[in-house]
């Protein structure tokens, strides 16, 4: 009995560990998964309307496969099927609006197959992919397939049946040639399905900061810190046309607002989501200005998505109570 009170007294008391107080939320990953959906629908809506039903067959098309991806990878790895949270067919979504609408039909069958079971799932499926899975899969489909991820086209006009192979707005703004901030702006313009309409994608954009699904840091700093870097670098000053156009063109609206801002892939902090953001514009100006291409934002994202634990690890807060040890 003694002997059992002296190695009580002479072992060293644990600390105690009390429950700590938690932030709670009635957001689950299907509803945050369902409002980026409904944030797409205007952008979507008017690039079927803009490219036709062959883009509706594309946007279908590229949803399905990846949710069959999602649950096939599932059913025969014995995981727990999670079709239900929304995140493969949003997945599919974001995939189908960054293809151009003259792609063959086994372009989103390989670009749903690999941004799902390569980029999504062997890394852990859902909260474990260490980047963008839509935004992987287009640059790998870049790579792979340029001749046909590079066919731009366009309707002559709204309600056209007429359907003109053509550069991008963007590509005409690095060569110096004309372009119309007005169509730019509307969407009727040569690039990928969803990519097009900068005001659609606003409208999808305040929607997600009206339902606080995102907030205004990361998507902010990144169009700004862009803005600020062409009119520094790119040779024209502040000239607004030039500054809207490349406010306008390309991908920078779809990638601020709805790929850049994933969950996932960005910081968790307001702090990191600001260097982040400064650190997407800086690197998607290199790439416009400097690089031999006139789009950069979905390099940019990827590249980004890379560096985000070392953002995270210089800006999350210490622990309640820390203090740094003192130096003897």
């Amino acid at each position: 009995m003694s002997e059992n009170i002296t190695k009580n007294q002479t072992t060293p008391a644990l600390p105690s560990v009390s429950p700590t107080p938690h932030v709670r939320d009635k957001s689950s990953t299907g509803k945050i998964m369902g409002c980026v959906l409904l944030g797409l629908l205007p952008a979507t809506a008017l690039g079927v309307y803009n490219f036709g039903p062959r883009a509706l067959v594309i946007v279908i098309s590229c949803m399905a496969l990846c949710a069959f991806f999602e649950w096939g990878f599932e059913k025969i790895c014995k995981k727990k099927n999670t079709i239900g949270d929304l995140s493969a067919v949003l997945t599919g979504l974001l995939l189908a609006l960054n293809l151009p609408v003259n792609v063959p039909w086994y372009i989103p069958l390989i670009g749903s197959f690999f941004a799902i079971v390569v980029v999504k799932q062997l890394f852990g499926g859902l909260g474990q992919n260490f980047m963008n899975p839509a935004l992987g899969a287009r640059c790998f489909l870049v790579l792979s397939f340029s001749r046909y991820m590079t066919d731009f086209s366009y309707k002559s006009g709204w309600g056209s049946a007429d359907v003109i192979s053509s550069a991008t707005p963007l590509a005409d703004v690095k060569n110096g040639l004309g372009f119309n901030l007005t169509s730019m702006f509307l969407g009727n313009e040569a690039g990928t399905i969803g990519e097009t309409s900068a005001l659609a994608i606003l409208i999808g954009g305040i929607f997600l900061l009206c339902m606080g699904v995102i907030t205004w840091h990361l998507s902010f700093m990144y169009l700004l810190s862009l803005i600020v870097f062409v009119a520094v670098f790119g040779g024209r000053g502040f000239d607004v046309e030039y500054l809207a156009a490349h406010l306008f063109g390309g991908g920078l609206m779809l990638g601020a607002f709805f790929m850049a801002t994933d969950y996932v892939t960005r910081p968790i902090t307001k702090r990191g989501q600001i260097i982040y953001g400064i650190f997407l514009g800086i690197l998607t100006g290199i790439f416009r200005i400097f690089g031999p291409g006139a789009e950069g934002v979905s390099y940019a994202i990827i590249i980004g998505n890379l560096i985000v634990p070392l953002i995270e690890k210089i800006t999350v807060p210490r622990h309640f109570g820390y203090r740094k040890a003192a130096k003897e």
